[in-house]
C-alpha cells in the first residue's frame, strides 16, 4: 500500500547539490529526497565543475542554510563540502550509489591512494550518509560517517499493468517477435570500454551467437558501444539481435515490458558488488525478471525475480557459458512464471523512501545543533 507523502516543512532550509551536474537523473532523485523541506538547488554545471564548487563554497560561507545535501561524490562538489564543514561549520550529508575509490580507480589505477583518501575524508567529515544500497551504507559508516540510511531509489515512471501489456504487444509486433520467443534485453547507455571490450548488452550479443535455443536479444540505447555491438552481432543483426537505438524516456517502460528477461551485468568486485544500479527499480516496476552475477544483491533479493549465474563479470567466459546455457533451455513459460511470481517490492516504493529520508535529514540537523559550536 502506498503511503502519503509528508507535507513540506518550512522551518529548515536545505542546500541541495547534484555533483554530476544540473539537469540529470541525479538531480531528479535529489529533488525528490529534499522535497519535504524548503531547499535551494545549487548551480553545478557539468562543463564547469570547478566554477560550480566555488559558488557552492560561497553559499556555504553565507550560513543561510541548515544542511547541505550532496547527491553524488564528484570530487569538485565533495571538496567544497569538506571545506565548508571545516571552515564554516556547515554540516553536509552525502548520497551515493557507488564505492568512490574502487569506481574511480578502475579508470585511473595509479591514483587509487588519492581516491581512497578522498572517500575517507568525505565520509569522516559528513554528518550522515544516504546509500543506494545497505552495503554502501556499511562502507561509509566504517570510514567515519556518523549516521546512515538506505534509500535505493524508485522507477521514474508509473504504468498500469494494462498499459505495460499494450506496450509489450505494440513493440513486439513492431519487431515481428511472437509469443513463443524468449526475449533477453537491456535498456541503457552503450558506453564502450576498450579495457574490457565491453558495453551494456555485449554479453547478450556474444551469448546469442552461440545459443541454439529459441531466444533473441533486444538492446535499446545509443553511444560508442552501438557500432561495436553491430560488429559483434554480424549476420545475426536483424534476426536474433535487434538494436533499435535510443528511445524516449517515456517509452522505456514499454520496451522493458516487451522483454522477457532483463540483464543487470555487474562485476563481482569492489565496484559491482556494492551496487544495485538504477535499472533494478525499473525492472521491479515492470515486473521484469533478470539475470545477474553472484553479487550480494543477487542473494538478498527475492529469488523469484532473478537468475544468478556463475562468473566474475559479464565479460568472463564462465559467465558467458552460463548465459548461453540459460538461453538454450529457458522457455516462454519459465520467464512468464518468474514474471508473475515476482512479489511487490516495497523497498523501491517512492513515497515511503522520501518520507524516511525526510525524517533522517531532520534528525541530522537536530543532532548537529546539539553539538558545541566552534
Amino acid at each position: 500500500m502506498n503511503q502519503q507523502a509528508a507535507a513540506p516543512t518550512t522551518d529548515l532550509k536545505l542546500l541541495a547539490c547534484a555533483t554530476q551536474g544540473n539537469g540529470g537523473d541525479d538531480e531528479a532523485r535529489l529533488r525528490a529526497m529534499v522535497s519535504g523541506f524548503q531547499y535551494t538547488l545549487a548551480e553545478f554545471s557539468k562543463r564547469d565543475k570547478r566554477g560550480g564548487a566555488k559558488k557552492l563554497l560561497a553559499q556555504l560561507k553565507s550560513r543561510q542554510f541548515d544542511l547541505l545535501v550532496l547527491e553524488g561524490t564528484g570530487i569538485a562538489g565533495g571538496l567544497a563540502a569538506i571545506l565548508g564543514r571545516r571552515l564554516y561549520g556547515m554540516p553536509y550529508v552525502v548520497s551515493s550509489g557507488d564505492a568512490v575509490a574502487p569506481f574511480l580507480s578502475a579508470r585511473h589505477p595509479a591514483a587509487e591512494p588519492v581516491f581512497r583518501r578522498y572517500e575517507q575524508m568525505l565520509y569522516r567529515y559528513s554528518s550522515g550518509f544516504i546509500g543506494w544500497t545497505p552495503y554502501l551504507v556499511g562502507r561509509a559508516l566504517t570510514m567515519g560517517a556518523k549516521r546512515g540510511i538506505t534509500i535505493p531509489g524508485w522507477a521514474p515512471f508509473e504504468r498500469t499493468e494494462e498499459e505495460l501489456a499494450e506496450g509489450r504487444r505494440r513493440i513486439r509486433q513492431q519487431l515481428n517477435i511472437d509469443d513463443s520467443t524468449v526475449v533477453f534485453g537491456i535498456v541503457g547507455s552503450l558506453s564502450w570500454s576498450s579495457r574490457y571490450g565491453y558495453c551494456y548488452g555485449a554479453e547478450l550479443v556474444r551469448a546469442i551467437r552461440s545459443s541454439k535455443g529459441n531466444a533473441i536479444v533486444v538492446i535499446v540505447g545509443d553511444g560508442s558501444g552501438l557500432p561495436k555491438l553491430k560488429e559483434i552481432a554480424g549476420d545475426a543483426l536483424g534476426r536474433t539481435v535487434h538494436l533499435p537505438g535510443r528511445v524516449s524516456r517515456e517509452e522505456v517502460p514499454y520496451w522493458l515490458a516487451a522483454l522477457d528477461i532483463g540483464s543487470i551485468p555487474q562485476s563481482v568486485d569492489g565496484v559491482g558488488s556494492f551496487r544495485y544500479t538504477t535499472k533494478l527499480s525499473e525492472y521491479m516496476a515492470a515486473r521484469l525478471p533478470f539475470i545477474t552475477n553472484q553479487i550480494p544483491m543477487s542473494y538478498d533479493l527475492d529469488q523469484r525475480a532473478l537468475w544468478r549465474l556463475h562468473g566474475q563479470s559479464p565479460w568472463d567466459p564462465v559467465f558467458l557459458d552460463a548465459l548461453v546455457g540459460l538461453m538454450d533451455r529457458v522457455t516462454p513459460s519459465d520467464a512468464l512464471a518468474k514474471r508473475w511470481s515476482m512479489a511487490d517490492a516495497p523497498l523501491f516504493e517512492r513515497t515511503s523512501q522520501v518520507n524516511r529520508v525526510t525524517g533522517f535529514l531532520r534528525e541530522i540537523v537536530e543532532a548537529d545543533r546539539m553539538r558545541p559550536q566552534r
